[in-house]
This record gives C-alpha cells, structure tokens and sequence, in this order.
C-alpha cells in the first residue's frame, strides 16, 4: 500500500459516497461553501481510511494471527493488538484514523459555533409545543463520562458553554454524518429500526404502551418508535442536557412527539413497572462493567410484567476483524469500554438483574439501511442482548 493517495484512486472513493452533509429539519445546522467542502473532504478521506486502507489490517490479521488458531476461534484482543501495532501499514492507518476524527471536530465545531446564538433561539421557539423536556441540574454527570473527550469530541457531550446551550447537540448532528460515512440513513435512525424489526421477528407484533429510550442523546434512535409505534408514549433519557435540548427541538421540528428527561439510567425517576419496553442503541460501550449492571437491574424495576428489555450496540465479539477494530477504537478513540464491554457475559449480567434465562437472548441483528449509491458499501450488523421479565 503506498504511503500516498493517488488521485484516480482518491476521485474513484469521493464518488462512493454521496457528499452531502445536509437535513431537511430547521434545527439542523447549515455550512457554508467551504464548510461544506472541508466537511466533504473529511469525509471521503475516511470512507478511504475505514474501507481501503483498513483492509491492509485484516490481511495481517490472517497471516499473522488467524493462521496460528483453529478456524473459527477468535483470538484474544492483546494477541491481536500487540502483533497489529508492530505493522508499518497499521502505524499509518491508525494514524489516520486518530486524525481524521479529530478533524471532523474542526471542521465541524466552528461553523456550529458561528451559529449558535440562532441555533438556541429556534431550539427555545420549539419547545413544549410537542412532546416535553425536562432538565434536572442535580444530575450529575458519571466520572466514566466526565473523565475523558468521549470520541475525541472537545467537551465531550455534556459540556455546556452558554447558556441554554445545545451546541454540543447540534455538532452531534452534524459530525456523526460524517463520522457514519451514510451508512445511517438519512435521519441516522438505522440502530431504531434494525431493533424494531429484529424484536418484531423475535416477539411478533407486540404494540407497547409506553417506551423508554436510555442513553438517546439527541434522539437518532429514538424517533422511529414514534412512526411504528404510533400509540405508544415515548420516552428519551440523557445525562447531557446540551444534547437533550437539542434533541428535543429537534423532535419538535420533525413533528414527533417525545418525552424527553435529563436523568441517570443507573436509577432513575419512573415508578415500577412503568414500561413495555425499554431500548438502548450503543450505551453498552458507553458505560464502565458497574454501569452496565446497575442499568440492566434498573431496566428489570422499570419494566411491566412481560415487558421486554433490548440493548443494541455495534459490536461483534465473534469476528476477529470487528473485535481489533473496536479494541483499536477503544485505545485511540477515547472509548475506554469498547474494548472489555466484548468480554462481558451479558446472559450472566441479565439473571443477576432478574431475568430468567430462558427470557434471555444473546443476537445479532443486521441493518435495516443499504445505501444506494454503492454496491460495496458494507452490510453492517449488531450485537443485541435482550431479557424479558
């Protein structure tokens, strides 16, 4: 692999994926011409870096560590880490990955800023008149998120930097286009309804009364129960007050109807029993091995009787090539769980919550979303874990 992009093969990538980096919402925060091009360089540059320059990884992963196991055994993420980080052609990769991440920030971060007193003003002139949010400042903030830029975001998400702030909402919105190279969706709500149809299929067409969403941050998953279950109530959690009132203007604007509260999943506000279902899209990751099993027992109060529980996040602890390449993110994308949250037992966790395990399951699900604009665009699937009471 040389150590440069050649144009013909630098155009053949930009043309892969589509560039724009746009939604059709009013909270949604333009860019200028140049905004818009340094965004779309970004872009491009890592649909490169993740697709062509990482598939020089996984062959040094065949030869080297792949080779020395039996077919079908995944073998440990320090065996694969420690032979990976010698390789010159990994030294390069991961230094565009680092780099491109944090370019997404600064190329992103500025023009919401430029914005942000507009941005505020809209979020304020939609609020309450559908749905409702409600913000606690005695929340506070976990030290496993507080401690560390999550994915490299300067101030990770809770950071506030004015008042009735939602800047850090709004560059969510706008950077993980980026960071997910389309393979989202439009409205990036793939992760809600990929858990949709994988419970439909397991549970058959169950219609929940009320449902709560833990971990939504601006609402990317969230919103797609209002569609399919479209008399159900909605509720949202967060700890980040920035994104929840970003998040909830932003429901406002798409003319969804969401509760959305600033609240600690650990242990909650709701009464027993309050939901039917309870869902998750990649807080798994997000959270410390304590977290994950105080959420998992407040899911079990917070859940009716047969109320079914489902956490997805895109992980793949069976795949060698996933599993390196979340255990790199985990080292050198400020995601400090993406690593272990791969060997936790979460049919143990689920019955230390409560669960019985025969209403326990342990899947897989795959994306709902193929885009269209690539035939080699990847299929990407998730880990779900599910239990219900």
């Amino acid at each position: 692999m040389p150590l440069y992009i050649k144009n013909k093969l630098f155009s053949q990538i930009a043309q892969e994926v589509k560039m724009t980096n746009s939604a059709d919402h009013s909270m949604f925060p333009t860019a200028t011409h140049d905004e818009q091009s340094a965004q779309n360089f970004i872009k491009t540059l890592r649909v490169f870096t993740t697709r062509k320059f990482h598939a020089g990884n996984n062959s040094i992963l065949e030869q080297k560590v792949l080779s020395k196991h039996p077919k079908g055994i995944c073998p440990p993420r320090k065996e694969m880490r420690e032979t990976l980080k010698k390789e010159t052609h990994n030294k390069w990769w991961s230094s565009m990955m680092r780099t491109t991440q944090e370019m997404l920030y600064d190329t992103v971060g500025p023009s919401v800023e430029r914005q942000l007193p507009e941005l505020i003003a809209k979020a304020k002139s939609l609020r309450g008149k559908i749905g409702s949010l409600k913000l606690n400042q005695d929340v506070i903030v976990p030290p496993y998120l507080s401690a560390v830029d999550m994915h490299c975001k300067p101030g990770s998400y809770q950071q506030e930097i004015v008042n009735d702030d939602v800047f850090a909402g709004a560059e969510f919105d706008r950077t993980f286009r980026l960071y997910s190279m389309g393979a989202l969706g439009p409205y990036l709500d793939d992760m809600g309804y990929t858990l949709v149809a994988w419970m439909k299929n397991k549970f058959g067409e169950t219609g929940p009364k009320r449902i709560l969403d833990i971990g939504c941050t601006v609402g990317h998953s969230t919103l797609p129960y209002c569609d399919i279950f479209p008399n159900a109530e909605i509720y949202a959690i967060d700890v980040a007050a920035t994104c929840l009132r970003y998040g909830h203007a932003r429901a406002v604007a798409l003319d969804k109807e969401v509760h959305f509260s600033q609240q600690n999943a650990e242990c909650t506000d709701f009464s027993d029993g309050h939901f039917d279902l309870i869902v998750s899209h990649a807080i798994l990751h997000e959270t410390s091995r304590i977290a994950i099993r105080n959420i998992f027992k407040e899911c079990y109060r917070l859940l009716a009787d047969d109320g079914i529980m489902v956490h997805m996040d895109g992980i793949s602890p069976d795949n060698p090539f996933e599993k390196y390449y979340s255990d790199w993110m985990s080292i050198n994308n400020n995601e400090p769980f993406l690593g272990t949250v791969q060997d936790e037992d979460f049919l143990g966790i689920c019955k230390a919550a409560g669960f019985k395990g025969n209403n326990v399951e342990i899947g897989k699900a795959t994306t709902q979303f193929k885009m269209k604009d690539t035939e080699d665009s990847p299929v990407g699937s998730y880990l779900i874990v599910s239990g219900q009471k």
